[in-house]
C-alpha cells in the first residue's frame, strides 16, 4: 500500500493542510503530491508544463479532487481527464465545500467516482478522509492498465 500515490488538487492552503493531517493519522504511508490548480493537475498527470519529464504513465492511485479551482474548475479537470484514454479510469474523488446539488449531478456525469463534501467539524473532517484514504488505497481494485 506504501507505493501508491495520492495526488491532492486543492487550492486552499488551510485545507490542505487538513487532508494532509488526515492522511497521516490514518497510519496511510503513501506519497501524496500536491497542486493548486487545474491546470497543474493535468500538467502532472499528463508531464507537461512544470511536470515535464514526469513519468506520466505512472498515475496516482486516486485523485482527490476540488472543484473550486483556479484556471480550470476541477469538472473542466474531470472532463479532461475522462476524455483521455490514459486517465479515464483513474479514479477521482471530488473533495469539496459545495453542497450544491447540480454540482454533485455534473461530477457524477462527467465521471466522477465520487463526491465528497468536506465536513466543517474538525474531526469530522479527519474522519472522512481517513476513510476516504483506507477506501481508495487498500480496498478498492482498480483495473488493471
Amino acid at each position: 500500500m506504501g507505493n501508491k500515490t495520492i495526488l491532492l488538487v486543492e487550492d486552499n492552503q488551510q485545507d490542505e493542510l487538513l487532508i494532509l493531517r488526515a492522511l497521516k493519522r490514518s497510519n496511510l504511508a503513501n506519497e501524496i503530491d500536491v497542486v493548486r490548480d487545474g491546470q497543474q493537475a493535468l500538467d502532472y498527470l499528463f508531464g507537461e508544463g512544470e511536470f515535464t519529464g514526469r513519468a506520466s504513465q505512472e498515475l496516482p492511485a486516486v485523485v482527490l479532487l476540488d472543484i473550486g479551482l483556479p484556471r480550470l474548475s476541477g469538472l473542466e479537470v474531470l472532463a479532461r481527464l475522462r476524455a483521455n484514454p490514459h486517465t479515464r479510469f483513474l479514479p477521482i474523488v471530488i473533495l469539496t465545500s459545495s453542497d450544491e446539488e447540480r454540482d454533485r449531478l455534473k461530477s457524477y456525469e462527467s465521471g466522477a467516482n465520487s463526491f465528497v463534501r468536506k465536513p466543517l467539524d474538525f474531526s469530522e473532517f479527519v474522519e472522512t478522509v481517513a476513510r476516504l484514504g483506507v477506501y481508495w488505497l487498500a480496498t478498492n481494485e482498480p483495473p488493471q492498465g
